[in-house]
């Protein structure tokens, strides 16, 4: 059992602070990763997750990225960090929760896609004119900041 299944027996469904990390993965052809998650029911992110005890918001993103995908990941930059009051989440077993989550993204990769059917339906490249129409709100405006952020550079 992890940190945060224990919190939940301590306190139930009462709203917690999770912190947890997502991040981008850009390929050598630009297109961006994302999971189609098997919760909330099929619908598309960034892989990234939680943190557990002990560990830095860099090593949640490497290990939620590795467990989700198979992937690892490496030379990790700061997107941005997203708190507040939109950042609620209510689940569906009724566990309320905010979460501050610290956005990195890379072009540094390396292994083969490996789906964990726990967690995910698929995992697929997309380019960022052609992304799914049903994505997780929060992680689709940290990829609109990235992309912004991109096109600024360009």
């Amino acid at each position: 059992m992890g940190y945060i299944e224990e919190l939940r027996d301590l306190v139930g469904h009462r709203p917690l602070i999770f912190v947890g990390a997502l991040a981008i993965i850009v390929n050598d052809k630009g297109k961006i990763l994302l999971q189609q998650r098997t919760y909330p029911n099929g619908v598309w992110g960034l892989p990234g997750g939680l943190m557990e005890l002990g560990e830095s918001t860099e090593q949640v993103a490497k290990r939620e990225v590795l467990e989700e995908t198979g992937l690892t990941i490496d030379n990790l930059q700061l997107l941005d960090v997203y708190s507040g009051a939109d950042q609620f989440v209510k689940a569906e077993k009724g566990d309320e929760f905010y979460v501050v989550t610290v956005a990195y993204y890379t072009y540094s990769y390396q292994g083969e896609l490996v789906i964990d059917p726990d967690e995910s339906i698929t995992c697929s490249f997309f380019d960022a004119n052609n992304m799914p129409d049903t994505m997780v709100r929060s992680h689709r405006a940290v990829l609109d900041a990235f992309l912004e952020r991109q096109g600024a550079k360009n």
